[in-house]
């Protein structure tokens, strides 16, 4: 007589905000698939559906509530999680359907929600069947986000990610090390190291030091830097490894060498956020452009390939015609690779918005206007000066054949992270070539954001 299995209940997930987020989204469906849960790719096959919502602001929160939404008209039965999972009244009040609200990194607050609305199927027989050791990811297979901390210990007057995430939670060094090894092993070849500042990882815990490989390494990020560039692929290469959220505190110089030698990729995401030091005091950020500047000036005599990425805020409450054009200038200076740049918006719960002098809309739309025409022009340049250059670019997309049979390619470069950045287009590429190759390309022309070139002959 056969035994009939009991049907696995379907969890559907819709992600939404910045790729610490997509973290989480990762380990919740990590976690539920070990108890038992299948994944549904749409609304329709789902016993329950995740939204894993971004509060940072005004604008993130009206999608936010438009996707909860959507999943509320299509399945019914939602569950919302994420940052804004702390405005949990105002959720109910709009639907009142909703079966759970949770907050940000409560994984087993919404794991719970979910084995109540759906529970889990397991019984004796599907007891005894091992799970799998194997992470749910949502980015492609050949590069992975690595969290390294929780919240933030900030002040910055117009954030509220620390009520929303807390204050600055490092993990353990070691704990890090050995996912990042895991996710290598499985096929990564670019590993993004995020968290609200990276530079700051471990002044929580006194930088503690964990047995690792045989020695002792502290939870530094020097260390951590050092050690991630230790890591090979199964073919014997080293990963790309990009540092995002990096705050210019001194111990950084320490990296750029690492990223001279190939050890990281020599690639810098600094949240720069403004120039003038008038509007980085309202800010209650440090005021040391100066400074920064002569340290990029350091940081290219070292690794002269390193591309320093930022973004600003234009129109912060006090924002004068001459600190915009202060930080006009900066930019000049500065020639910074990639740029991208936000009006500034109130956010419910923060500082600045108490602040005098608002900066009218349609001021901060043409400060706006003009500090991407800036911004563009430097990259434009930036990228032409590519031209002719090889370079080393990674596969995420191949084509199929056009009505010629020629196929193409698109990849990034070292100075491209992905969804954020720019993107190398290639031509005339080979059938075998499949997303996570590591290929050298000769760029043959460039636009303001983009390359366009064709495998290299070795």
């Amino acid at each position: 007589m056969a035994i009939e299995l009991p049907t696995q209940p379907k969890v559907g997930m819709v992600s939404l905000g910045c790729p610490k987020a997509l973290v989480d989204s990762e380990r919740i469906l990590t976690r539920l698939r070990a108890d038992g849960y299948a994944m549904s790719p749409d609304y329709a096959g789902a016993d329950v559906v995740l939204v894993n919502t971004c509060g940072f602001l005004d604008s993130a929160k009206e999608e936010s509530l438009a996707a909860i939404g959507e999943a509320i008209a299509e399945n019914g039965r939602v569950i919302v999680t994420g940052c804004m999972g702390n405005e949990a009244e105002a959720i109910r009040a709009r639907f009142p359907g909703v079966l759970a609200v949770t907050g940000a990194h409560q994984y087993e607050d919404v794991v719970g929600a979910v084995h109540e609305a759906a529970p889990p199927s397991q019984g004796p027989f599907v007891d005894l069947i091992p799970q799998r050791d194997v992470d749910v990811k949502l980015t492609p297979r050949h590069y992975s986000y690595l969290k390294i901390s929780e919240g933030c210990n900030h002040a910055c007057a117009f954030c509220i990610i620390p009520q929303l995430r807390g204050k600055l939670a490092s993990r353990r060094i070691d704990a890090v090390l050995r996912e990042a090894e895991k996710l290598v092993a499985s096929g990564t070849k670019e590993l993004l190291v995020i968290s609200q500042d990276t530079s700051a990882y471990g002044v929580d815990i006194r930088h503690q030091a964990y047995p690792w490989k045989g020695q002792e390494v502290r939870s530094h990020m020097t260390d951590l830097a050092r050690e991630l560039g230790q890591l090979r692929t199964p073919e014997g290469r080293a990963p790309w490894v990009r540092l995002h959220y990096v705050y210019p505190y001194p111990h950084v110089d320490a990296v750029i060498p690492l990223m001279a030698e190939g050890l990281l990729t020599p690639y810098l995401d600094i949240p720069f956020q403004h120039a003038s030091p008038n509007v980085l005091r309202a800010m209650k950020r440090p005021a040391n452009e100066a400074k920064v500047l002569d340290r990029l000036r350091s940081w290219r005599e070292i690794c002269p390939d390193i591309a320093i990425r930022s973004s600003f805020v234009v129109g912060f409450p006090g924002e004068t015609e001459a600190d915009f054009q202060y930080l006009l200038d900066w930019l000049d200076e500065a020639q910074l690779d990639r740029v991208g740049a936000f009006r500034f918006e109130p956010v419910e719960g923060a500082s600045a918005n108490d602040l005098p002098g608002a900066v009218p809309d349609e001021v901060k739309e043409e400060r706006y206007a003009r500090i991407m025409e800036k911004t563009e022009a430097i990259s434009a340049a930036k990228l032409g000066a590519k031209v002719g250059r090889v370079l080393p670019v990674i596969i995420d997309e191949v084509g199929e054949p056009d009505e010629d049979g020629d196929r193409g390619a698109t990849g990034r470069s070292q100075a491209d992270a992905p969804e954020i950045d720019g993107s190398v287009f290639l031509r005339d590429v080979s059938a075998a070539l499949k997303p996570g190759d590591i290929v050298d390309v000769l760029v043959e022309d460039a636009d303001a954001h983009d390359l366009f070139g064709v495998i290299a002959e070795s």
